[in-house]
């Protein structure tokens, strides 16, 4: 007898697609999915067993959502941090006695950088860059703080990095030679968020970036593979910051840039944060995947850039298709606090997104080469799907920011869409992933193509070799 489970799933974009489609793969267990979704997602509504849109995924509408199947559902888990960061399992666990599988609202932790700093000032201080907190409270008018920040920068020698404490104020992070080209752009920016909210100017590392994520059951933390992103906008890691145009993973558990140490000293540091969060009562507040880590590696060792309490977009989207373990078993493993080992797929893996003409200033950058016949239509899956038949699971198509309207899907404003390729080598899934990307057609879509391309690995394993020379 195969045995039934009600899942909740709270979803977002293709970090979400990617979590159902591993519990839609399972052969151990009857599955019912119960999802609250931000908009009408193609993949998630084929296999959803009761599918929900709410639009801004409020969060007194979950909860109404859960109360209706609440006698059909299992446990829980959510992709998006939104939510998290509002406590919505501390609320589905109160009320209904659900378990969610995401961190309780107490250690949301990118809820404040500020508090991150300071949590590895206590627990792995060798990762932490120098660092400074300009508070609103701390200065009496403009010119004050401006002194202060001129001061900052004289120290820093103008390397630094601007910060807001909270996400979601003023205009992000912004970075001296990357958005700066002087101290007049940087503290314009300073002030843009300033005027809502406390800001960290911290030094600006020189080194390689990789994401290192983990599950957790409250007791034990099981690493997965390191990814790396890419977060510009356009090739050759230029214009602004984006959530992510794609990322790819090697062959084994990390990356090609990386040293066996460089893990290692990955693995320490995490393990250290973990310590310190259990020792003061954290536990199985941590549940989920509470450590998606920013990590940059540099001459002097590997500095953390930030904290997230949940996967990472696309970090975990390129991860859940290697998932040997059934999803559901590693699930109830971390509510049931008996989490060991996660088995994986070693094989490399390359995601490549798409995403419409307004995302990341294209349009207003390359807009010659924007068919603009093409914005608004509806895009076309359908020979992505269809290259399955050739490439079977070593290719997943996940559509994120698409929305199903009369039988076609239209993309909405952010990432629309990315393509999984799985290979024996990098270059290999690199291809799969951008067959199936090219494919996709209509909606002026567009994609950065340097995504884990030879001259750019290459360029990353130079640097690291500068850099330790």
């Amino acid at each position: 007898m195969v045995e039934r489970v009600g899942i909740l799933v709270i979803s977002y974009g293709s970090r979400a697609a990617s979590m159902i489609d591993a519990f839609s793969r399972s052969e151990k267990y009857e599955v019912e999915l119960y999802i609250a979704d931000k908009q009408k997602n193609p993949f998630n509504l084929e296999k959803a067993t009761v599918h929900k849109v709410i639009p801004d995924l409020d969060i007194e509408k979950i909860i109404e959502f859960t109360k209706r199947h609440k006698d059909c559902i299992d446990f829980g888990i959510c992709g998006p941090e939104g939510p998290i960061i509002e406590g919505i399992r501390d609320r589905i666990e109160g009320e209904f006695n659900i378990p969610l599988i995401c961190p309780t609202k107490e250690y949301a932790l990118e809820v404040s950088k500020v508090a991150q700093r300071h949590l590895l000032e206590e627990s792995c201080p060798e990762t932490n860059p120098r660092f400074k907190v300009f508070e609103k409270s701390g200065y009496k008018n403009e010119k004050e703080v401006k002194k202060a920040v001129w001061k900052w920068l004289d120290e820093l020698k103008n390397q630094a990095a601007v910060k807001p404490d909270r996400p979601g104020y003023g205009k992000g992070v912004g970075v001296w030679g990357d958005h700066f080209r002087c101290r007049r752009e940087l503290f314009d920016h300073f002030m843009s968020i300033y005027e809502h909210d406390a800001v960290i100017i911290e030094e600006k590392i020189d080194g390689e970036e990789s994401s290192f994520q983990c599950f957790c059951d409250g007791k034990n933390i099981v690493p997965l593979p390191d990814t790396r992103d890419y977060k510009r906008a356009f090739e050759g890691d230029l214009g602004p910051n984006t959530g992510g145009m794609g990322c790819y993973k090697d062959y084994g558990d990390y990356l090609p840039f990386m040293t066996k140490k460089d893990r290692e000293d990955e693995l320490d540091a995490v393990n250290k944060i973990f310590k310190k969060m259990k020792a003061e009562g954290a536990g199985d507040g941590l549940r989920g995947i509470p450590f998606y880590v920013a990590f940059i590696h540099s001459k002097e060792g590997a500095k953390i850039l930030e904290i997230n309490s949940r996967g990472g977009d696309p970090e975990i989207a390129a991860l859940m298709p290697l998932l040997e373990d059934d999803f559901i078993d590693v699930c109830y493993s971390m509510i049931e606090g008996k989490l060991k080992k996660v088995n994986v797929d070693p094989r490399a893996v390359v995601l490549t997104y798409k995403v419409p003409p307004s995302y990341g200033g294209f349009m207003s950058r390359f807009h010659e080469e924007v068919d603009e016949g093409e914005v608004g239509i509806a895009a076309d899956l359908t020979p992505a799907y269809r290259l399955r038949e050739k490439y079977g699971d070593d290719l997943r198509v996940y559509p994120g920011s698409m929305e199903l309207r009369d039988g076609q899907t239209f993309p909405g404003k952010s990432r629309a869409v990315c393509c999984v390729g799985i290979a024996e080598s990098i270059e290999k899934a690199r291809f799969i992933s951008q067959e199936g990307i090219r494919s996709i057609k209509g909606g002026a879509l567009w994609f950065r193509d340097d995504v884990a391309s030879s001259e750019h690995i290459n360029k990353s394993i130079t640097h690291m070799k500068e850099l330790r020379a």
